[in-house]
């Protein structure tokens, strides 16, 4: 047996007892010395090993072993929670940024149209009486009101021009139902005379200390609500 499969087989297990080991480990005093270093060796980890479990040594290691856990998920909620504050800090920032924004009135006016169907179908008749109600009620239009029925009105009620408290009101025109926007002047207002989208036209104008806008289907139905409104609202 060569000396490298005689160290291997040695390496394996130093107790083997076949009689090709006993032979080549005869061969050699340094072979022996070899093969009875590496069971002292053995030895000394089998007793290294074969001590008795203190009272008590499971416990504290599950204990040892929970804190850890513990502190791993603290660490990991810690974390979490500082990023839920640092998104939430900015969506606000954002959010409060984004109100205090110039507005695009004929954008938020073709919008309000678009997503409010339900003020599309409402056949109600409502009075100037309760139109100018609503107007003072908003704080922004000093004496400014209805002097007469601006024509029939299906609908009114407050709605948010970007943080701007405003009147929503749906009324009737020739050719079908035109919705009229009454927003308090601020400085961070666009108003564009005329606007459109696929579907609807639109056009802004000022009355007394409020921007008007008319949103229609049809161009002829604004202008005839346009100078009702010019000849009632004061």
């Amino acid at each position: 047996m060569d000396e490298l499969k005689f160290r291997r087989e040695a390496y394996e297990n130093p107790q083997r007892r076949d009689a090709d080991f006993i032979a080549a480990m005869g061969e050699s005093s340094q072979r022996a010395q070899f093969v009875n270093d590496l069971k002292r060796f053995d030895n000394q980890i089998e007793a290294a090993l074969n001590i008795d479990v203190p009272t008590g040594l499971e416990a504290k290691l599950l204990l040892n072993q929970q804190l850890h856990q513990h502190q791993v998920r603290r660490r990991k909620m810690g974390f979490t929670l500082a990023m839920v504050a640092s998104v939430a800090f900015v969506a606000g920032i954002s959010f409060s940024l984004f109100r205090l924004g110039p507005v695009d009135l004929g954008e938020h006016a073709l919008a309000h149209v678009a997503h409010e169907t339900v003020a599309m179908q409402s056949s109600l008749d409502i009075s100037y009486n309760t139109i100018n109600s609503q107007l003072a009620s908003l704080g922004n239009f000093a004496n400014a009101r209805f002097t007469e029925q601006p024509g029939r009105v299906f609908f009114s009620t407050y709605c948010d021009f970007q943080g701007v408290r405003s009147l929503h009101l749906v009324m009737q025109g020739e050719q079908g139902k035109v919705t009229l926007f009454i927003v308090p002047i601020e400085e961070r207002m666009i108003l564009e005379q005329a606007f459109a989208d696929n579907r609807y036209q639109g056009e802004g104008f000022t009355a007394d200390n409020a921007y008007m806008l008319l949103v229609a289907e049809h161009h002829s139905d604004i202008d005839n609500i346009k100078n009702e409104i010019q000849q009632t609202f004061i």
